[in-house]
Protein backbone atom coordinates (compact mmCIF):
# COMPACT_ATOMS: atom_id res chain seq x y z
CA UNK A 1 0.00 0.00 0.00
CA UNK A 2 1.23 3.95 -0.84
CA UNK A 3 0.84 6.66 1.50
CA UNK A 4 -0.94 9.52 -0.79
CA UNK A 5 -1.22 12.92 0.17
CA UNK A 6 -5.61 14.43 0.11
CA UNK A 7 -5.05 18.35 -0.86
CA UNK A 8 -7.37 21.31 -0.68
CA UNK A 9 -9.48 21.02 -4.09
CA UNK A 10 -9.99 24.21 -6.09
CA UNK A 11 -13.74 24.52 -5.31
CA UNK A 12 -14.27 27.35 -7.83
CA UNK A 13 -12.84 30.14 -10.17
CA UNK A 14 -10.42 32.49 -7.77
CA UNK A 15 -11.21 30.64 -5.44
CA UNK A 16 -7.41 30.61 -2.98
CA UNK A 17 -8.42 28.41 0.00
CA UNK A 18 -11.21 26.55 2.19
CA UNK A 19 -12.10 26.21 6.10
CA UNK A 20 -12.99 22.27 7.23
CA UNK A 21 -16.42 22.79 8.33
CA UNK A 22 -16.66 19.29 9.73
CA UNK A 23 -14.60 15.99 9.11
CA UNK A 24 -16.92 13.00 7.69
CA UNK A 25 -14.57 10.22 8.15
CA UNK A 26 -11.80 9.70 11.09
CA UNK A 27 -8.40 7.86 11.16
CA UNK A 28 -8.42 4.09 10.42
CA UNK A 29 -11.87 4.83 8.21
CA UNK A 30 -12.31 2.75 5.12
CA UNK A 31 -13.26 4.59 2.15
CA UNK A 32 -13.79 4.54 -1.50
CA UNK A 33 -12.87 6.47 -4.41
CA UNK A 34 -15.18 9.60 -4.58
CA UNK A 35 -16.64 8.83 -0.98
CA UNK A 36 -17.11 12.54 0.76
CA UNK A 37 -14.86 12.90 3.37
CA UNK A 38 -14.91 16.17 4.67
CA UNK A 39 -17.30 19.64 4.41
CA UNK A 40 -15.63 22.63 3.23
CA UNK A 41 -16.92 26.17 3.29
CA UNK A 42 -15.09 29.17 1.12
CA UNK A 43 -16.28 32.35 0.05
CA UNK A 44 -18.20 30.90 -2.62
CA UNK A 45 -20.10 27.54 -1.91
CA UNK A 46 -20.31 25.26 0.84
CA UNK A 47 -18.85 21.51 -0.63
CA UNK A 48 -18.14 18.20 0.54
CA UNK A 49 -14.47 17.29 -0.55
CA UNK A 50 -14.85 13.44 -2.56
CA UNK A 51 -11.81 11.48 -1.82
CA UNK A 52 -9.65 10.92 -5.17
CA UNK A 53 -8.19 7.62 -3.83
CA UNK A 54 -10.03 4.28 -2.08
CA UNK A 55 -8.11 3.27 0.98
CA UNK A 56 -7.78 3.67 4.56
CA UNK A 57 -7.33 7.08 6.06
CA UNK A 58 -4.60 7.23 8.65
CA UNK A 59 -4.11 10.92 9.70
CA UNK A 60 -5.87 13.85 9.40
CA UNK A 61 -3.58 17.01 9.02
CA UNK A 62 -5.91 19.48 9.07
CA UNK A 63 -8.55 20.21 11.98
CA UNK A 64 -12.08 21.40 11.74
CA UNK A 65 -11.84 25.19 11.39
CA UNK A 66 -8.28 25.07 9.88
CA UNK A 67 -8.44 27.02 6.35
CA UNK A 68 -6.19 25.88 4.16
CA UNK A 69 -5.01 27.05 1.02
CA UNK A 70 -5.98 25.51 -2.39
CA UNK A 71 -3.50 22.21 -2.88
CA UNK A 72 -2.63 22.40 1.00
CA UNK A 73 -2.08 18.94 2.51
CA UNK A 74 -5.43 18.04 4.70
CA UNK A 75 -4.89 14.23 4.71
CA UNK A 76 -2.58 11.32 4.41
CA UNK A 77 -4.73 7.88 2.95
CA UNK A 78 -2.94 4.03 2.01
CA UNK A 79 -4.09 3.70 -0.95
CA UNK A 80 -4.70 -0.48 -2.12
CA UNK A 81 -3.47 -1.93 -4.71
CA UNK A 82 0.03 -0.68 -4.76
CA UNK A 83 3.48 -1.75 -3.80
CA UNK A 84 4.75 1.42 -1.73
CA UNK A 85 5.82 -0.21 1.65
CA UNK A 86 9.01 1.51 1.63
CA UNK A 87 7.56 4.69 0.97
CA UNK A 88 4.90 4.53 3.46
CA UNK A 89 7.83 3.08 5.85
CA UNK A 90 9.47 6.24 5.05
CA UNK A 91 6.38 8.69 5.56
CA UNK A 92 5.83 7.08 8.73
CA UNK A 93 9.47 7.65 9.69
CA UNK A 94 9.31 11.18 8.64
CA UNK A 95 6.43 11.80 10.57
CA UNK A 96 7.70 10.36 13.71
CA UNK A 97 10.66 12.73 13.60
CA UNK A 98 8.14 15.53 13.28
CA UNK A 99 6.52 14.33 15.83
CA UNK A 100 9.85 13.82 17.68
CA UNK A 101 10.50 16.97 16.75
CA UNK A 102 7.74 18.88 17.63
CA UNK A 103 7.74 19.63 21.75
CA UNK A 104 11.39 21.17 21.56
CA UNK A 105 9.83 23.14 18.17
CA UNK A 106 6.53 24.35 19.52
CA UNK A 107 8.65 25.50 22.73
CA UNK A 108 11.50 27.55 20.89
CA UNK A 109 8.41 29.10 18.14
CA UNK A 110 5.44 30.32 19.38
CA UNK A 111 4.76 32.84 16.78
CA UNK A 112 0.93 31.00 16.19
CA UNK A 113 0.08 30.65 19.84
CA UNK A 114 -2.76 32.39 20.45
CA UNK A 115 -4.06 31.81 16.31
CA UNK A 116 -6.93 29.81 17.40
CA UNK A 117 -9.50 28.06 15.07
CA UNK A 118 -13.46 28.29 15.25
CA UNK A 119 -13.34 24.85 16.28
CA UNK A 120 -10.70 25.59 19.09
CA UNK A 121 -12.31 28.86 20.33
CA UNK A 122 -15.66 26.88 21.06
CA UNK A 123 -14.45 24.02 22.75
CA UNK A 124 -12.51 26.37 25.05
CA UNK A 125 -15.47 28.10 25.84
CA UNK A 126 -17.80 25.28 26.19
CA UNK A 127 -15.75 23.77 28.93
CA UNK A 128 -14.37 27.17 30.62
CA UNK A 129 -10.49 26.51 29.57
CA UNK A 130 -8.13 29.28 29.46
CA UNK A 131 -6.25 28.71 26.17
CA UNK A 132 -3.19 30.69 27.54
CA UNK A 133 -2.25 27.69 29.67
CA UNK A 134 -2.61 25.37 26.71
CA UNK A 135 0.47 23.92 25.28
CA UNK A 136 -0.09 23.70 21.47
CA UNK A 137 1.14 20.89 19.57
CA UNK A 138 0.98 22.60 15.98
CA UNK A 139 2.89 24.69 14.21
CA UNK A 140 4.77 28.39 15.61
CA UNK A 141 2.74 26.62 18.73
CA UNK A 142 -0.50 26.91 17.79
CA UNK A 143 -3.26 24.99 19.68
CA UNK A 144 -5.06 22.01 17.97
CA UNK A 145 -8.50 20.86 18.09
CA UNK A 146 -6.68 17.89 19.69
CA UNK A 147 -4.80 19.83 22.50
CA UNK A 148 -8.05 20.93 23.80
CA UNK A 149 -9.39 17.38 23.63
CA UNK A 150 -6.24 16.14 25.18
CA UNK A 151 -6.74 18.84 28.41
CA UNK A 152 -10.71 17.59 28.55
CA UNK A 153 -9.90 14.31 28.38
CA UNK A 154 -7.16 14.38 31.37
CA UNK A 155 -9.50 16.27 33.80
CA UNK A 156 -7.01 19.12 34.14
CA UNK A 157 -8.94 21.82 33.06
CA UNK A 158 -6.82 24.99 33.32
CA UNK A 159 -10.15 27.93 34.57
CA UNK A 160 -10.59 30.89 32.50
CA UNK A 161 -9.16 33.61 35.07
CA UNK A 162 -9.09 37.32 34.42
CA UNK A 163 -6.06 37.84 36.79
CA UNK A 164 -3.64 35.93 34.33
CA UNK A 165 -4.46 38.10 31.39
CA UNK A 166 -5.00 41.55 33.04
CA UNK A 167 -1.02 41.91 33.99
CA UNK A 168 0.00 40.83 30.67
CA UNK A 169 -1.82 43.67 29.05
CA UNK A 170 -0.66 45.99 31.95
CA UNK A 171 3.19 45.14 31.49
CA UNK A 172 2.53 45.76 27.75
CA UNK A 173 1.39 49.35 28.43
CA UNK A 174 4.49 50.23 31.39
CA UNK A 175 5.57 53.82 30.54
CA UNK A 176 9.25 52.18 32.12
CA UNK A 177 9.64 49.84 29.13
CA UNK A 178 12.64 51.67 27.01
CA UNK A 179 11.54 52.94 23.83
CA UNK A 180 13.80 50.10 21.13
CA UNK A 181 11.57 46.97 23.09
CA UNK A 182 8.25 48.84 21.54
CA UNK A 183 8.24 48.25 17.22
CA UNK A 184 5.99 51.27 15.87
CA UNK A 185 5.32 49.10 13.00
CA UNK A 186 3.96 46.59 14.38
CA UNK A 187 -0.27 46.42 14.48
CA UNK A 188 -2.25 47.21 16.79
CA UNK A 189 -2.93 44.79 19.49
CA UNK A 190 -6.70 43.53 19.22
CA UNK A 191 -9.39 44.68 20.81
CA UNK A 192 -10.11 42.83 24.13
CA UNK A 193 -13.59 41.50 25.50
CA UNK A 194 -14.65 42.87 28.57
CA UNK A 195 -17.13 41.38 30.66
CA UNK A 196 -20.65 40.99 29.81
CA UNK A 197 -19.57 41.57 26.22
CA UNK A 198 -20.00 38.36 23.53
CA UNK A 199 -17.38 37.16 21.34
CA UNK A 200 -18.56 35.34 18.75
CA UNK A 201 -16.03 33.06 16.50
CA UNK A 202 -15.13 34.19 12.72
CA UNK A 203 -16.82 31.05 10.78
CA UNK A 204 -14.85 30.05 7.61
CA UNK A 205 -17.30 31.62 5.64
CA UNK A 206 -17.19 35.33 7.17
CA UNK A 207 -13.13 35.28 7.24
CA UNK A 208 -13.86 33.83 3.62
CA UNK A 209 -16.01 36.77 3.07
CA UNK A 210 -14.05 39.80 5.20
CA UNK A 211 -10.71 38.51 3.04
CA UNK A 212 -12.77 38.97 -0.48
CA UNK A 213 -13.97 42.55 0.64
CA UNK A 214 -10.39 43.55 1.85
CA UNK A 215 -9.06 42.46 -1.50
CA UNK A 216 -11.79 44.15 -3.70
CA UNK A 217 -11.10 47.65 -1.86
CA UNK A 218 -7.37 47.26 -1.65
CA UNK A 219 -6.96 46.39 -5.46
CA UNK A 220 -9.99 48.15 -6.92
CA UNK A 221 -10.22 52.02 -6.86
CA UNK A 222 -13.65 52.32 -6.29
CA UNK A 223 -16.07 55.08 -7.79
CA UNK A 224 -19.48 55.89 -7.58
CA UNK A 225 -22.13 57.04 -9.32
CA UNK A 226 -26.29 57.28 -8.93
CA UNK A 227 -29.61 58.33 -11.06
CA UNK A 228 -32.96 58.35 -10.18
CA UNK A 229 -35.51 56.41 -12.12
CA UNK A 230 -38.87 56.94 -12.37
CA UNK A 231 -41.23 53.61 -12.38
CA UNK A 232 -44.93 54.42 -12.15
CA UNK A 233 -45.44 52.63 -14.45
CA UNK A 234 -43.44 49.50 -14.22
CA UNK A 235 -45.53 49.32 -10.06
CA UNK A 236 -48.59 49.32 -12.36
CA UNK A 237 -47.58 46.70 -14.31
CA UNK A 238 -46.12 44.35 -11.81
CA UNK A 239 -49.60 44.97 -9.38
CA UNK A 240 -51.79 44.41 -12.47
CA UNK A 241 -49.82 40.94 -12.92
CA UNK A 242 -48.67 39.66 -9.87
CA UNK A 243 -51.48 37.84 -8.86
CA UNK A 244 -52.45 35.72 -11.88
CA UNK A 245 -48.43 35.52 -12.00
CA UNK A 246 -48.62 33.58 -8.66
CA UNK A 247 -51.59 31.69 -9.47
CA UNK A 248 -50.20 29.92 -12.78
CA UNK A 249 -46.45 29.90 -11.68
CA UNK A 250 -46.30 28.70 -8.25
CA UNK A 251 -43.83 31.72 -6.97
CA UNK A 252 -43.65 35.67 -6.93
CA UNK A 253 -43.35 38.06 -9.53
CA UNK A 254 -41.14 40.71 -7.85
CA UNK A 255 -39.72 43.74 -9.17
CA UNK A 256 -35.95 43.37 -8.58
CA UNK A 257 -36.61 40.19 -11.82
CA UNK A 258 -37.47 43.67 -14.16
CA UNK A 259 -34.90 45.62 -13.16
CA UNK A 260 -32.59 42.15 -13.84
CA UNK A 261 -34.03 41.77 -17.32
CA UNK A 262 -33.02 45.65 -17.56
CA UNK A 263 -29.52 45.26 -16.92
CA UNK A 264 -29.32 42.64 -18.97
CA UNK A 265 -30.50 44.15 -22.02
CA UNK A 266 -27.97 47.07 -21.19
CA UNK A 267 -25.11 45.39 -20.81
CA UNK A 268 -25.39 43.71 -24.31
CA UNK A 269 -25.14 47.72 -25.83
CA UNK A 270 -22.63 48.37 -23.08
CA UNK A 271 -20.34 45.43 -22.84
CA UNK A 272 -17.72 47.20 -21.45
CA UNK A 273 -19.41 47.27 -18.13
CA UNK A 274 -19.59 43.29 -18.67
CA UNK A 275 -15.21 43.38 -18.01
CA UNK A 276 -12.80 41.99 -15.87
CA UNK A 277 -9.23 43.54 -15.04
CA UNK A 278 -6.38 41.24 -16.19
CA UNK A 279 -3.44 43.36 -15.43
CA UNK A 280 -2.30 44.00 -18.92
CA UNK A 281 -5.67 43.58 -20.29
CA UNK A 282 -9.62 43.85 -20.08
CA UNK A 283 -11.43 41.21 -20.69
CA UNK A 284 -14.90 41.87 -22.15
CA UNK A 285 -17.08 38.41 -21.39
CA UNK A 286 -19.24 37.55 -23.75
CA UNK A 287 -21.60 35.61 -21.68
CA UNK A 288 -24.22 37.94 -19.61
CA UNK A 289 -23.84 36.03 -16.84
CA UNK A 290 -25.27 38.10 -13.40
CA UNK A 291 -24.89 37.50 -9.72
CA UNK A 292 -27.60 38.64 -7.22
CA UNK A 293 -26.15 38.37 -3.64
CA UNK A 294 -27.94 36.43 -1.38
CA UNK A 295 -28.35 36.25 2.74
CA UNK A 296 -28.84 33.50 4.98
CA UNK A 297 -28.22 33.69 8.25
CA UNK A 298 -25.01 35.54 8.97
CA UNK A 299 -23.66 33.74 5.69
CA UNK A 300 -23.78 35.75 2.12
CA UNK A 301 -23.65 33.92 -1.24
CA UNK A 302 -23.44 35.78 -4.50
CA UNK A 303 -24.74 33.08 -7.32
CA UNK A 304 -25.23 33.25 -10.78
CA UNK A 305 -28.01 33.94 -13.11
CA UNK A 306 -26.51 32.54 -16.12
CA UNK A 307 -27.21 34.00 -19.94
CA UNK A 308 -29.32 36.65 -17.94
CA UNK A 309 -29.86 38.32 -21.21
CA UNK A 310 -31.55 35.47 -23.34
CA UNK A 311 -33.93 34.93 -20.63
CA UNK A 312 -37.66 36.92 -20.39
CA UNK A 313 -38.82 38.68 -16.94
CA UNK A 314 -40.47 35.21 -15.87
CA UNK A 315 -36.88 32.72 -16.32
CA UNK A 316 -35.40 35.61 -14.31
CA UNK A 317 -37.97 35.61 -11.35
CA UNK A 318 -37.41 31.73 -12.00
CA UNK A 319 -34.01 32.16 -10.81
CA UNK A 320 -34.09 34.09 -8.38
CA UNK A 321 -36.55 31.90 -6.24
CA UNK A 322 -34.66 28.91 -6.93
CA UNK A 323 -31.03 30.38 -6.19
CA UNK A 324 -32.55 32.38 -3.00
CA UNK A 325 -33.79 28.63 -1.97
CA UNK A 326 -30.95 26.96 -2.50
CA UNK A 327 -28.66 29.51 -0.50
CA UNK A 328 -31.16 28.68 2.54
CA UNK A 329 -30.92 25.41 2.46
CA UNK A 330 -26.76 25.34 2.09
CA UNK A 331 -27.63 23.65 -1.36
CA UNK A 332 -25.93 25.74 -3.59
CA UNK A 333 -23.75 24.41 -6.50
CA UNK A 334 -20.22 25.52 -7.72
CA UNK A 335 -21.78 25.85 -10.81
CA UNK A 336 -24.20 27.92 -9.34
CA UNK A 337 -21.85 29.92 -7.96
CA UNK A 338 -19.14 30.98 -10.61
CA UNK A 339 -19.32 32.61 -13.92
CA UNK A 340 -21.20 36.18 -12.59
CA UNK A 341 -19.54 39.20 -14.85
CA UNK A 342 -21.47 41.71 -13.55
CA UNK A 343 -23.43 42.36 -9.92
CA UNK A 344 -27.15 43.12 -9.32
CA UNK A 345 -27.79 43.78 -5.50
CA UNK A 346 -30.83 44.59 -4.10
CA UNK A 347 -30.42 46.60 -1.26
CA UNK A 348 -33.96 47.81 -1.65
CA UNK A 349 -35.70 44.93 0.42
CA UNK A 350 -33.81 46.11 3.36
CA UNK A 351 -35.59 49.66 2.69
CA UNK A 352 -32.22 51.66 1.73
CA UNK A 353 -32.65 54.05 -0.69
CA UNK A 354 -28.90 55.02 -1.23
CA UNK A 355 -26.01 52.75 -0.91
CA UNK A 356 -22.72 52.01 -1.88
CA UNK A 357 -21.60 48.46 -3.15
CA UNK A 358 -18.66 46.98 -2.92
CA UNK A 359 -17.28 45.79 -6.42
CA UNK A 360 -17.54 41.69 -6.58
CA UNK A 361 -13.86 41.26 -7.45
CA UNK A 362 -12.90 40.14 -10.39
CA UNK A 363 -15.88 42.09 -11.88
CA UNK A 364 -16.01 45.55 -12.75
CA UNK A 365 -19.18 47.14 -11.54
CA UNK A 366 -22.00 46.33 -9.25
CA UNK A 367 -25.19 48.16 -9.25
CA UNK A 368 -27.30 48.52 -5.95
CA UNK A 369 -31.14 48.63 -7.10
CA UNK A 370 -32.72 50.43 -3.56
CA UNK A 371 -36.26 50.88 -2.30
CA UNK A 372 -39.02 52.31 -4.31
CA UNK A 373 -40.42 54.91 -2.73
CA UNK A 374 -43.39 57.91 -3.88
CA UNK A 375 -42.02 61.02 -4.10
CA UNK A 376 -43.43 64.46 -5.08
CA UNK A 377 -41.81 64.99 -8.45
CA UNK A 378 -42.79 68.28 -10.45
CA UNK A 379 -43.73 67.14 -14.31
CA UNK A 380 -46.14 69.00 -16.82
CA UNK A 381 -46.38 72.03 -15.04
CA UNK A 382 -47.23 70.30 -11.58
CA UNK A 383 -46.25 68.23 -8.47
CA UNK A 384 -47.61 64.52 -8.53
CA UNK A 385 -46.72 61.12 -6.66
CA UNK A 386 -44.16 59.76 -8.17
CA UNK A 387 -43.03 55.83 -7.72
CA UNK A 388 -38.79 56.88 -7.75
CA UNK A 389 -36.12 54.28 -6.97
CA UNK A 390 -32.36 55.54 -6.59
CA UNK A 391 -29.75 52.72 -8.89
CA UNK A 392 -26.35 53.46 -7.58
CA UNK A 393 -23.01 51.99 -9.47
CA UNK A 394 -19.90 51.23 -8.36
CA UNK A 395 -17.11 50.52 -10.80
CA UNK A 396 -13.57 50.06 -10.95
CA UNK A 397 -12.02 52.92 -12.31
CA UNK A 398 -9.07 51.02 -13.65
CA UNK A 399 -11.56 49.37 -16.27
CA UNK A 400 -14.60 51.79 -16.36
CA UNK A 401 -14.45 55.58 -16.75
CA UNK A 402 -17.62 58.18 -16.02
CA UNK A 403 -18.98 58.81 -19.45
CA UNK A 404 -19.33 55.01 -20.44
CA UNK A 405 -20.84 54.11 -16.87
CA UNK A 406 -23.14 57.23 -17.21
CA UNK A 407 -24.06 56.27 -20.30
CA UNK A 408 -25.11 52.59 -19.72
CA UNK A 409 -27.21 54.25 -16.26
CA UNK A 410 -29.10 56.12 -18.79
CA UNK A 411 -29.85 53.11 -20.30
CA UNK A 412 -30.95 51.44 -17.54
CA UNK A 413 -33.14 54.01 -16.64
CA UNK A 414 -34.54 54.63 -20.00
CA UNK A 415 -35.42 51.25 -20.28
CA UNK A 416 -37.20 50.79 -16.90
CA UNK A 417 -39.34 54.22 -17.65
CA UNK A 418 -40.84 52.17 -20.54
CA UNK A 419 -42.17 49.34 -19.18
CA UNK A 420 -45.61 49.32 -18.78
CA UNK A 421 -48.42 47.05 -20.32
CA UNK A 422 -48.32 47.77 -23.76
CA UNK A 423 -44.57 46.81 -24.67
CA UNK A 424 -43.71 44.71 -21.89
CA UNK A 425 -43.79 41.10 -21.70
CA UNK A 426 -43.24 38.96 -19.05
CA UNK A 427 -43.11 35.70 -20.65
Amino acid sequence: MAVEKVEMPQLGESVTEGTISSWLVGVGDQVNKYDPIAEVMTDKVNAEVPSSFTGKITELVASEGDTIEVGGLIAYIDVEGSDGGSEASSGSGEQANESAEEPSQASQDQSMKKRYSPAVLKLAQENDIDLNQVEGSGKGGRITRKDVEAVIASGQVPQASTATSEPQVASQQQPSQPAQSTQPSSPSPAPSAAQGDVEVPVSGVRKAIAQNMVKSTTEIPHAWMTVEVDVTNLVKLRDQKKDEFKQKEGYSLTYFAFFVKAVAQALKEFPELNSMWAEDKIIQKKDINLSIAVASDNQLFVPVIKHADDKSVKGIAKDIVELAGKARDGKLTNDDMSGGTFTVNNTGSFGSVQSMGVINHPQAAILQVESIVKRPVYMDGMFAARDMVNLCLSLDHRVLDGLICGQFLQRVKSILESMNDDNTSIY
